[in-house]
């Protein structure tokens, strides 16, 4: 099949292009390049270097590489910029998307997959959240995210475009870009192997769903196949959505301790103040993703922890 693979460039996006690829599908990339790296870009896809607001290139682009499947990963991913400059994040994030969608439907595109977030479109989660749960956001990105989820329903119950939404958990593992200021994995394992203290914002008591970026890649192959099956139209937005991580909370004081022990780094942690926007729960309740993708995360965090390490240890971001 022909695959669109927007973000491409980025953390996420080059591990889906990867297995796809591995798979023998034609990809092509769509990136900007503004936060994803050339390295990352598999030789083997075809690239264009664009931004997704722009409307006229999207449209040249699928016509000319006729895509079965839209995989959408190109975004503004940092919740802080987000609550920094939220005119700019809903650009990218909100408006970028639906020019893709329009040109999917435009072109006759078979399946369309977006990058939800679960970690930021429930507001706080005392309990696992379910697809069906509240929808409390408390940041643009956020926010972004879910209103883009809307339009993933009109665009299927108007223009006839089957879509999924994979609303990720934390994600982590090789490519995450340790300098950045997402990716609390890489970020605290880069700072470990330097023999430095991370610093933990607020009390380190947040709970968050890590889910590996193999496991994240996996489950998107999975969407793909079952847009392909072509299901019927969403009675509501949700019907379309899937949380996609482990199920199981760790706290951030409890991932640091976790990342010491295994790298042998120091074990005490500076502390910040919190950061506004960030959520103190964040848990995901993945039966859905399990029993109509059939989707199993693999990779436990003990395991993805020392391919994170591997990856910084053999890379020049340190």
């Amino acid at each position: 099949m022909k695959i669109v693979v927007t973000g491409g460039a980025g953390f996420i996006g080059s591990h889906i292009v990867d297995a796809l690829i591995e798979r023998g599908h034609q990809v092509l990339i769509i990136d900007d390049v503004s936060t994803g790296k050339w390295e990352n870009v598999n030789s083997r896809a075809a690239f264009e270097r664009c931004d997704i607001r722009d409307e006229a290139a999207i449209d040249r682009i699928f016509s000319d590489f006729k895509p079965d499947l839209v995989d959408h990963h190109a975004a503004q991913i940092d919740i802080r910029k987000s609550v920094a400059d939220p005119a700019f994040d809903a650009q990218v994030n909100v408006v970028g998307s639906i020019v893709l969608l329009k040109a999917a439907a435009r072109h006759n595109v078979r399946g369309f997959i977006f990058a939800s977030t679960g970690g930021a479109i429930y507001g706080e989660t005392p309990a696992p959240a379910r697809e069906s749960s509240p929808k409390a956001p408390i940041s643009p990105y956020g926010a972004a995210k879910a209103a883009v989820e809307q339009y993933l329903y009109v665009y299927g119950k108007t223009f006839g475009l089957p879509t999924a939404a994979l609303r990720y958990g934390n994600v982590y593992g090789p490519r995450q870009d340790p300098r950045g200021e997402a990716g609390v994995v890489s970020i605290f394992a880069q700072k470990l192997l330097k023999g430095e203290k991370p610093t933990i914002f607020g009390t380190g008591e947040q709970l968050r769903d890590y889910v590996y970026v193999g496991d994240v890649a996996a489950a998107n192959l999975l969407a793909m196949e079952y847009l392909l099956e072509k299901p019927g139209p969403c009675d509501v937005p949700d019907d379309g959505a899937f949380n996609i991580g482990t199920g199981i909370s760790t706290s951030v004081n409890d991932l640091h301790r976790i990342l010491a022990q295994a790298m042998g780094g120091p074990k005490e942690a500076l502390y910040g103040h919190a950061r506004a926007g960030e959520l103190m729960q964040s848990r995901l309740d993945i039966t859905k993703a399990r029993e109509i993708l059939g989707f199993r995360p693999r990779t436990g965090l003990d395991e993805g922890i020392q391919s994170v390490v591997a990856w910084l240890e053999g890379s020049k971001v340190r």
